[in-house]
């Protein structure tokens, strides 16, 4: 069983981190209610998906203290958001902090219901990257994972997948799921201070061309191969010559030239 406190504190941190970013946004007017419904959102989207894909009840909808937990958390953001806003990275920093928790919180509940490996990596990035999808959705963004730079599933999938290794060799489940969620931070945070992102999609313009095949036989009434070689018409024949003897003069292949000669009455021809 996940722990309460873990899954609390990843819908405390995941509704803080929610409503100090809808709160940055002056021009779209958001009330008290808007601010503290994207907050809960935040931190109930990565718990909701995990759960839905799982087929298990919904946790955050079994005990009060989730819906208290992110309501508490959204409501201190938003009054907050000029304290925080001077400290810029924190938002960054919560965000990553956040996809860790769910991711590892995600891997380990589907490793404990008997999913294989690489499912239970695929249900802990879902829930890593749930609730900065409905986010995105409900503000009118363009969706952050799918744009170059967020490295947002990709520091998921790392810190779920070391969990998912780590228990594999009987490591204690706290041990796994503090190193995923190290891992995940660190990534993330990296991209943001060195820039990393995967490369962006180009469409293939050019083929490469491809080596020509020699056909070995020729069928009547195919052209013949310009390979140099010639047809050379002889008073005994035609003959074919190669490309290889194609510039050796053959005899009596020229045409026989009569020449007068200079004596009167006699004539030679030269061939």
């Amino acid at each position: 069983m996940i722990p309460l406190w873990a899954d609390l504190l990843a819908v405390g941190i995941g509704a803080l981190q929610g409503a100090l970013f809808a709160a940055q946004f002056r021009d779209r007017r958001l009330d008290w209610l808007g601010v503290a419904i994207i907050g809960i959102v935040v931190g109930f989207g990565g718990g909701l998906l995990r759960d839905l894909l799982l087929n298990v009840p919904l946790a955050t909808l079994q005990t009060n203290w989730y819906v208290l937990v992110a309501t508490g958390a959204a409501l201190l953001g938003m009054l907050l958001e000029r304290v925080f806003s001077r400290v810029n990275p924190l938002i960054t920093v919560l965000d990553a902090l956040t996809i860790g928790l769910f991711g590892a919180i995600g891997t380990t509940k589907a490793l404990a219901l008997g999913l294989p490996e690489v499912a239970a990596v695929f249900v802990g990035v879902l829930a890593a990257v749930g609730g900065s999808i409905l986010r995105d959705l409900l503000l009118n963004l363009p969706i952050a994972l799918m744009h170059v730079g967020s490295l947002y599933a990709v520091a998921a999938a790392a810190g779920s997948g070391t969990i998912a290794v780590l228990l594999a060799f009987d490591v204690d489940v706290f041990v796994a799921g503090a190193a995923g969620v190290a891992i995940t931070l660190g990534v993330r945070m990296a991209s943001v201070l060195f820039g990393w992102s995967l490369p962006e999609q180009r469409a293939i313009t050019r083929l490469p061309k491809l080596p020509s095949i020699p056909r070995r036989g020729r069928r009547d009434g195919d052209p013949a191969p310009d390979d140099g070689s010639r047809t050379v018409t002889t008073s005994t024949g035609v003959i074919h010559l190669h490309p290889t003897t194609s510039s050796i003069p053959v005899v009596g292949s020229a045409p026989r030239v009569r020449r007068r000669s200079p004596i009167p009455g006699a004539s030679r021809s030269h061939g």
